[in-house]
């Protein structure tokens, strides 16, 4: 899987600092369950590494746009 820091990073070292990422939001993210919304921290968390990927390889020259996929709160839909 090529992922867009071919220059910066080996896969391994890549795919490391994504799973530390992920855990980190996930981390910060862990006030919600107390109030009951924990089911909601997966996906949140999933949106917030596409985006802060997005941003990285778009401060790194790449025209990607930095952008939520899909809402989170489906009675907002």
């Amino acid at each position: 899987m090529k992922n867009g820091y071919s220059n910066y990073l080996e896969e391994q070292d890549y795919k490391k600092a994504v799973g530390q990422m992920r855990l980190q939001f996930g981390e910060i993210l862990s006030v919600f369950d107390m109030h009951g919304l924990g089911i909601l921290i997966p996906g949140a968390v999933e949106e917030l590494v596409q985006v802060a990927e997005a941003y990285g390889q778009r401060i790194r020259g790449k025209d990607k746009p930095i952008m939520v996929k899909k809402r989170l709160n489906p009675r907002r839909e």
